[in-house]
Parts: structure tokens; C-alpha cells; sequence
């Protein structure tokens, strides 16, 4: 896994460096060398250095120095001359650069920053670093929009100038880049909010050669899993097995108006490997399911009169679920009251339990000022996975803005730290999904936007709760296990779109190819470990 840091924690980072002998003077250094590599894989003949008035422009005036030393015609921008700049480490390297075979602009027009730009093979972008908040000022709101109505190839140093490190904002004009040369570790902002709009290809460069040995000192915002991760998750499937032990998902969804929601969850889980795979539908709607999904047994439910889950459902689900490896809850059932029964039963029941949905709505009712003020509603020794979306999650917390990854990492952590569960994870599913549990949070790969079509999060739902099934409890971090289930929801949206076309994915094109993607996770682990197939 790499680490992916909050400002703070880079900020620590950067102490915890210099206190074992490597100075920040020296990383300023590196960190200019990593950016002058990423440049030259480019061949530039001619490159532009953008720099601005601290640390992060002393990256750019070592690059730029770099940069001519290999034979590239460089001409640095700045806004003030190098003599000007307060900060001690980057006026010296500024001083340094300007008196070598580098071309110095100090503050030009408009105009002029055309001119300068246009002859350039690529752009380095070191304005502004990870310090940064709030709205661009002058002479930076006229040099950006400037360089990116220019289209040309660039790359920022650590982050794109105008993007908030921490939250991923963006108030005023930003840089859009080609590639991101991120130091030490990237940022979160770089993967929340408008992040991953203007970040362009993320590089990261280490910049100390002991780094493995001092990062885990200090807390990471996530962790971005990598393919060779997942390899012990991945299910298996012996000669020996029957469709019981291949292990048992009950699925409790469904109502009159949304009977679709339950049919994708329960094929979605068959197809990612579970064994036998029960419905549990209000009985108006059984039939329907049952002719739609003819290999799954469908069992009818009371119902109320609007053919969601009636008064008698929640006894009647609860004994039903003890016979099952696990139980997802919630597609489009609604949040009738009887809804709200069936969720309090399960949460009392030592099965492991998939939360989605109107689960999840219906979880939301049973406390004021959010779940995490009553946490023994949900507080249970059987593993709790919950898999909400932004809004889902908001109302989860009673009502607080999750509008990003960073703002849904602080919402599910509240949920988590207040039940204080090992076996508890929170899925916050957004354009850049995180798995929350209560001691890490991890990235999986993300998946395109053909992803966001409606039933797509009934499919990753079926998906989890398949490979809890395959795995019979018997897994060492929940959060891992949810890790590979993302990652192959994730790939469903690549290989449907390549088939569909990004605009025409529907959720059922997804569960259609969940064996295929199942598979590409499993290539991708293997090559990115090392480990030849077939060997």
C-alpha cells in the first residue's frame, strides 16, 4: 500500500526527516531533481518554469537550473526577483539558478506570458504548494488561466497550483495538469473534491532513501491500495465444494416500486460467488423476482399495503438470517416502518451484515443528531459493513455536510469511533471510494464514470456480501476484503463502457461482467507482485 498524507501529516513528515540528519534545504533539493525527471521524460528542448514566492517555487528554481544543465532552453517566471524571495532555503537556490543559463522574467503581462509560453515543449507549474487555500490572487489569476487556455503539456509541483492540498477545493482558476509530481507521499486533496479533475497522472516522488522506515511514525489520511494487495483476498474456490459451503448470502430487499434493486444485489452476489443466494421480498413482489431470477429461491414476506415490508417483517427476516453466511439489507425496500423493523432485528442477529441503501435511511430514523449519538443501536460483535453514498452517509451523522472524500472519511470515522468495532467498516462510496475502518482507510482502485448510473451501488452491495460468503468470517481486515470487492466493481465499469460506451452503461451490464472483472483484478495482482500466470 502508499501512504496518501493530510498537510499535517506531511508537515510532521518533514520534522521527523530532518530530525534523523536530512535537512529541508536538502529535500528542496531532491524534490527538484524529481521534478526535473518527470520533465524530461517529455525530450523538452524548451521548458517554462512557473515559480511563486516560497518553498514550492524553490522546487521549480532547482528544476530549472537542472533542467539547463541536461541542454533545455528553460525561461523562469517569476513574480519577484530571486534577491526578494523571504524564504531563506528558496531565495538561495533562487540566486543559484538565476546566475546560471537560465532566462529570468520577473513579472510580466499577460502578453508577455504568452510569448514566453508559446515556443515551450512543457510547462512546469511550481506556483503554489500544498500551504495553499482559498481563491488565486494576482499576478497567479492571470498566469493560470492563461497557461490553460495555452493547452500545453504540464507538469505541478506536489499539486496543481489552486487546488487545496487538504480538501481538494477549488475557489478561483487552477492549474490543470498533465502530471502531478507529488513529494514524499501524495496529498488527500489530490483525490478529493475537483483533485482528480486538474491532477492529471499522479508520480510520486520519495525523496528519502530511508522513507519505508520513518513514514509509518506518523498517521496517514489513507492508504491507496495497490494491485499485489489483494491477492489474499482473493476467493477461492476448491474442487471439494458444495453451493452451501461455497458460502450463503440472504438478501432482503426489494418492495412494489423497487423490485429491480433486489434483483441486481442477489445476481450481483451469485455472480461474485456465493454458492446459494436467497430473496427476501415483501410478498406483492415475490413473484415478480422469482420470475426474474429463476436459480435463486425468493421468499415472500408480510407487507404492508404499499407492498413494502409490513409489521410482522422484522421477526419474520430474523429467522431466516441465522442460516445464511451473510445478509445484505436494504435495496429498495423503502423506509416504511416495517423497514425500520427488519433493520433493528438484523442488527440484533451475530450474522455478518451488508447495510445499504434504505438500510441505511432507515438506520438514519433511529437517533436524533445522528447514529453515532446512541452507537448501541449499532454496536454488534458480527461484522457490520455499511455501504453509503455521500448523502446517505450525511444523514447518517445527522445531517453534516459530506460533500468530498475528506469530509466522508471524518463522517465515517465518527460512526466507527463511536461503536468501536474491529469489525465494523464503513464503504463511503464517491468518485473516489474510500473503505473506512476504525484503525486505517483504504483507496482501492476507482472506477470511470459509467459507474455512476442508478443500481450500480445495488451491484457493489451484491458483490460484498458474495465474497463475505465466500470467505466465511474468516478474514483478517474487513477492510481489505471490501478492498477487492470495490476493485472489481471498479473494473465491471471499465470493461461494460469499453463494451457499451461510457454513456450507455446500466447497472445490469455490470453484473453481467463481474467474472471478467474478478479475473482482470486477479491478473493485475499477480503481474504487479511479481508472480507469472500459470507459474
Amino acid at each position: 500500500m502508499k501512504p496518501v498524507l493530510s498537510v499535517e501529516e506531511t508537515l510532521r513528515l518533514e520534522d521527523l526527516i530532518e530530525k534523523e540528519g536530512t535537512s529541508k534545504a536538502a529535500l528542496m533539493e531532491y524534490a527538484g531533481e524529481f521534478l526535473a525527471s518527470v520533465a524530461m521524460k517529455a525530450h523538452p528542448h524548451h521548458a517554462v518554469v512557473l515559480v511563486g514566492f516560497g518553498n514550492n517555487g524553490g522546487d521549480g528554481w532547482v528544476a530549472a537550473d537542472i533542467l539547463s544543465q541536461k541542454g533545455v532552453t528553460v525561461d523562469v517566471v517569476s513574480p519577484i526577483e530571486p534577491n526578494e524571495i523571504k524564504s531563506p532555503i528558496a531565495r538561495h537556490v533562487a540566486r543559484r539558478t538565476a546566475g546560471r543559463d537560465v532566462n529570468v522574467v520577473v513579472g510580466p503581462s499577460r502578453d508577455e506570458l504568452v510569448d514566453i509560453l508559446a515556443p515551450a515543449d512543457i510547462v512546469v507549474d511550481a506556483i503554489l504548494g500544498t500551504g495553499f487555500s482559498g481563491a488565486v490572487r494576482a499576478p497567479f489569476s492571470i498566469w493560470i488561466p492563461t497557461l490553460n487556455e495555452m493547452d500545453m503539456m504540464v507538469v505541478s509541483a506536489d499539486v496543481p497550483s489552486g487546488l487545496n492540498a487538504e480538501t481538494g477545493e477549488v475557489e478561483g482558476p487552477c492549474v490543470q495538469a498533465t502530471y502531478t509530481a507529488t513529494m514524499l507521499a501524495p496529498k488527500i486533496g489530490l483525490y478529493s473534491g475537483e483533485g482528480p479533475e486538474f491532477a492529471g497522472d499522479i508520480l510520486c516522488g520519495e525523496l528519502y532513501d530511508r522513507l519505508d522506515e520513518v513514514i509509518d511514525d506518523v498517521e496517514h489520511a489513507a492508504d491507496i491500495v495497490e494491485p499485489a494487495d489483494l491477492i489474499e483476498y482473493f476467493p477461492e474456490l476448491p474442487a471439494h465444494v458444495n453451493k452451501y459451503s461455497r458460502g450463503s448470502v440472504l438478501v432482503v430487499a426489494g418492495s412494489s416500486a423497487y423490485p429491480g434493486a433486489a434483483i441486481m444485489a442477489a445476481k450481483a452476489a451469485a455472480r461474485a460467488g456465493a454458492g446459494y443466494v436467497t430473496v427476501a421480498t415483501p410478498d406483492p413482489c415475490a413473484n415478480l423476482i422469482r420470475m426474474a431470477l429463476p436459480s435463486i429461491p425468493v421468499v415472500g414476506i408480510p407487507a404492508d399495503t404499499r407492498g413494502a415490508f409490513g409489521a410482522a417483517a422484522g421477526s419474520a427476516v430474523r429467522d431466516l438470517a441465522g442460516k445464511f453466511d451473510c445478509v445484505l439489507c436494504g435495496p429498495g425496500m423503502t423506509t416504511a416502518v416495517g423497514g425500520m423493523q427488519v433493520v433493528t432485528e438484523l442488527l440484533k442477529s451475530d450474522v455478518p451484515l451488508v447495510l445499504d441503501a434504505d438500510a441505511l435511511n432507515c438506520m438514519s430514523r433511529l437517533a436524533i443528531g445522528g447514529i453515532d449519538a446512541t452507537p448501541d443501536v449499532y454496536r454488534r460483535e458480527a461484522p457490520l459493513i455499511l455501504t453509503p453514498h455521500y448523502r446517505e452517509l450525511s444523514r447518517l451523522v445527522g445531517g453534516e455536510s459530506v460533500e468530498d472524500l475528506g469530509t466522508a472519511i471524518d463522517a465515517a470515522q465518527r460512526l466507527l469511533w463511536a461503536a468501536g468495532s474491529n469489525n465494523m467498516v464503513v464503504v463511503a462510496k464517491g468518485p473516489r471510494t474510500a473503505i473506512v475502518g476504525v484503525e486505517r482507510v483504504l483507496l482501492p482502485k476507482s472506477g470511470p464514470a459509467s459507474l455512476a448510473t442508478a443500481g450500480s451501488g445495488d451491484v457493489l452491495a451484491g458483490i460484498i456480501a458474495g465474497n463475505v460468503a465466500v470467505s466465511h468470517g474468516e478474514v483478517d481486515c474487513w477492510e481489505m476484503q471490501c478492498a477487492y470487492s470495490v476493485a472489481v466493481h471498479s473494473f465491471t465499469g471499465y470493461i461494460a463502457a469499453a463494451a457499451m460506451g461510457e454513456r450507455s452503461v446500466i447497472a445490469t451490464d455490470l453484473i453481467d461482467v463481474i467474472g471478467d472483472a474478478m479475473g482482470v483484478v486477479e491478473e493485475e495482482a499477480l503481474k504487479d507482485a511479481g508472480i507469472e500466470l500459470g507459474a
